[in-house]
C-alpha cells in the first residue's frame, strides 16, 4: 500500500522528482531518528516528534527548496528568510549537481538546534 507520503514524490515530475528523492535519503540518511509524515501538503521531517524541515516547490521557479523551520536559529548565508520570521529555506536547482556537504551540514545544524 502507497502511503500519502510516498505519493508526493511519485507524482513529482523530473528533474525535481530525483531531486527531492535524493533529498529525502539524505534526511533519512542523517539520524535514524528522523521520521517523516505528510503536513501542509507537503513532507515533514521530524526529529524528537518536532518539525524541523520541509521539502517544497517554489510556485514562481517550480524548483525544489529544503525549509528549515528554525531557520532563524541557522547561520547560513544560503538560506533564505524571504518574508518569514522564524523559517529560511535552502533554493535547489535540480539541473545541476547538489551541494550535498551544504545541506549535511545545515540538517546537522537544524538537528542539533532541537538537541539542545
Amino acid at each position: 500500500m502507497t502511503r500519502e507520503v510516498d505519493n508526493f514524490y511519485l507524482n513529482q515530475e523530473e528533474p525535481n522528482q530525483s531531486c527531492f528523492l535524493a533529498l529525502r535519503r539524505i534526511l533519512h540518511e542523517h539520524d535514524s531518528l528522523i521520521t517523516e509524515s505528510m503536513r501542509y501538503s507537503m513532507p515533514c521531517f521530524r526529529f524528537e516528534n518536532k518539525a524541523f524541515c520541509y521539502l517544497w516547490t517554489d510556485k514562481k521557479t517550480n524548483e525544489p527548496y529544503l525549509l528549515f523551520v528554525e531557520g532563524k536559529q541557522l547561520n547560513y548565508p544560503e538560506l533564505e528568510s524571504g518574508d518569514r520570521s522564524r523559517m529560511k529555506i535552502l533554493r535547489v536547482n535540480p539541473n545541476t549537481d547538489l551541494q550535498i556537504d551544504l545541506i549535511k551540514s545545515i540538517i546537522k545544524s537544524a538537528v542539533d538546534f532541537i538537541r539542545h
